[in-house]
């Protein structure tokens, strides 16, 4: 099949008073209601993760105007406000859960703002909703050594697969940041696919551990959210966001190799 872009949307809390570590990331009901609808209104149609991949892959064939829609985390507004909208329209998604942040016997602590609890999950499930990956504990995982790497992942992996009885192929990296090594790291775990950030449409010529998303915001209003769909101005639209990554990039580059020559030293 031909590298057309796909838009692949990235969600994170849909509600209706998200607390302070979440607004920005987060998106009003009513305003999801609006997406959704504008969606279907355009005439594309949507696919999970899994989906695309295989369509990619020549397993299956893809609509003729896909769209991916996904969500970070695990909020509880997915269950609540977004599900329903989902359901109404027949569309699928696919969630993205880092397993420690849910509530229930994995928890850890940390989730910025009220999670699903595994009955929602199981829930979303059962309504069309691809469950994927996304660590335990949400780490930067380029920043992990070999062993903590793994062992975010198999983790994640493993509980996913003993709470919903069937092992997750699709992976999110927290924060969008990933390496060579974390690809690798990712495809020894099981995964198909995995998806990054960087704010462009996905295509399949970046191949399946790096495909990119675009970010739904809080502001992101219904002209962008249009723009978006359509792959026009992405670029020019997340421009600050670009730069801004780019510089913290390096940043986390040189903390990197400073880890490295101190633990070489030890």
């Amino acid at each position: 099949m031909s590298d057309v872009p796909v838009p692949v949307l990235m969600y994170h809390a849909v509600a209706t008073a998200p607390n302070a570590a979440t607004r920005a990331l987060s998106v009003v009901p009513e305003a999801f209601a609006e997406q959704m609808e504008l969606i279907g209104g355009l005439g594309l149609t949507p696919v999970t993760t899994a989906d695309l991949a295989a369509g990619w892959r020549g397993g299956r064939p893809l609509p003729a105007r896909p769209v991916v829609i996904t969500f970070d985390d695990g909020y509880e507004g997915v269950h609540r406000h977004a599900l329903p909208v989902l359901a109404r329209h027949g569309f699928p998604a696919t969630l993205f859960v880092s397993t420690g942040w849910l509530r229930g016997t994995h928890d850890t602590g940390g989730g910025p703002d009220t999670m699903l609890d595994w009955r929602q999950v199981r829930e979303l499930a059962a309504a069309g909703v691809e469950i994927g990956g996304h660590s335990h504990t949400h780490p930067q995982l380029d920043q992990l050594s070999d062993a903590e790497l793994r062992a975010e992942l198999l983790r994640c992996t493993r509980i996913l697969a003993g709470e919903l009885g069937t092992r997750p192929v699709s992976f999110a990296y927290p924060y969008g940041y990933s390496s060579r090594r974390v690809r690798q790291a990712v495809r020894a775990a099981g995964y198909a696919q995995a998806l990054a950030v960087g704010n462009a449409l996905a295509r399949r010529g970046q191949g399946p551990y790096a495909l990119r998303r675009v970010t739904v915001r809080r502001g992101t209003g219904a002209e962008e959210f249009e723009r978006l769909l359509l792959g026009r101005a992405v670029a020019r639209t997340f421009a600050r966001e670009r730069a801004l990554t780019q510089g913290y990039a390096l940043v986390r580059r040189a903390r990197q190799v400073r880890r490295k020559a101190i633990s070489s030293r030890v």
